[in-house]
């Protein structure tokens, strides 16, 4: 298990920048990217009620491609106020931690990790909870920063600095991740997870900051040093009950129902 460093991974601001969470141009812009990326990964639902489980879930950035994709979008976080902006864009807001999700086995038809696991002590043990997640068959998304001293420097002395970045001392180098590390647990939990290299497209980028672009595409890198994202899918090594309608919110064994915000 890792440790971090108290003076930095500042959860409290995302609290301070609540109202940001859906600016194109605000403290959170880069998640809105992200986003966008992820869902190029996600295959369009194939049943209805078939439910993408979004740990981490911030402000429900995810919402409209859960959405359009034909996604129920159940939002999981820690965080009350980001949980209710999701909550105002269509998520299904449960509160509780990605250590220990509080819902049921082989809910999820998709599981969506974003920007987690470079947040936890114990990001093998969020990868546990994708794999419970998910149903046989189902797909897992991830992207996170890795543990290199080149993604130190552009996540936190560079990116954490210029606008549209993430807020100054949101991130801890101490918690970046290991990625062969990662793939051996996601083979041991039954995931066959690939992994690839992302970055802002620097024309986008350049005209984002002059205000002539919304937003601005991820591109696709071999190189996985810096940032990167993966995708993959739970092996079926148990029958699966079929996607769709399931209920989430609801996970056996547990001795108090989950909290759903309101």
């Amino acid at each position: 298990m890792r440790r971090n460093d108290p003076r930095r991974n500042d959860n409290a601001q995302y609290d301070e920048l609540a109202d940001q969470w859906w600016e194109p141009a605000g403290g959170f812009a880069m998640l809105h990217w992200l986003a966008a990326a992820r869902a190029e990964h996600i295959p369009p639902a194939a049943a209805n009620g078939a439910v993408l489980v979004d740990l981490a879930c911030g402000g429900g950035l995810m919402a409209p491609h859960a959405a359009r994709l034909g996604y129920r979008h159940v939002g999981v976080d820690l965080n009350l106020s980001g949980l209710r902006t999701a909550r105002e864009h269509g998520v299904l807001a449960v509160r509780g931690s990605v250590l220990q999700v509080p819902l049921a086995d082989a809910c999820a038809d998709v599981v969506v990790a974003g920007e987690v696991l470079e947040h936890v002590e114990d990001d093998v043990a969020v990868l546990a909870e994708c794999a419970r997640l998910l149903r046989p068959g189902g797909t897992l998304v991830v992207d996170a920063i890795a543990d290199t001293r080149l993604a130190g420097w552009i996540a936190v002395d560079l990116f954490e600095r210029i606008p549209g970045g993430p807020p100054p001392g949101i991130h801890d180098p101490a918690l970046f991740v290991d990625r062969r590390r990662l793939l051996a647990a996601a083979d041991r939990l039954g995931l066959d997870l690939r992994l690839w290299g992302l970055r802002p497209s620097v024309r986008d980028l350049v005209a984002w900051r002059r205000g002539r672009r919304a937003t601005v595409r991820m591109r696709r890198l071999p190189l996985t040093s810096v940032l990167f994202a993966g995708s993959g899918v739970k092996r079926a090594t148990v029958a699966a009950a079929g996607p769709g309608g399931h209920d989430p919110v609801r996970r056996h064994g547990s001795p108090s129902p989950p909290t759903v915000v309101t």
